[in-house]
């Protein structure tokens, strides 16, 4: 079981935000946490079951401009 972070500007979620929910939603994965910080910042994690799809989500996600991504282990 993995953890995909992301995290994103109020600019860059203007921008990508449509686009990257599109992404997401041809992974199997699940929402775990979403914030929207004062600042307009988004946080965002995604539980994903297998590592390689989980490497692959957070490398897609990372390709919008201004997106922050990690992943680690649960």
């Amino acid at each position: 079981m993995w953890r995909v972070n992301i995290t994103c500007s109020a600019e860059d979620w203007k921008i990508s935000g449509t686009e990257f929910k599109k992404m997401a939603e041809t992974y199997q994965t699940e929402l775990i946490g979403s914030k929207k910080m004062p600042d307009g910042t988004r946080i965002m994690s995604y539980k994903i079951e297998d590592v390689s799809e989980a490497e692959e989500f957070q490398e897609k996600s990372a390709n919008f401009p201004g997106f922050i991504t990690d992943f680690e282990s649960l």
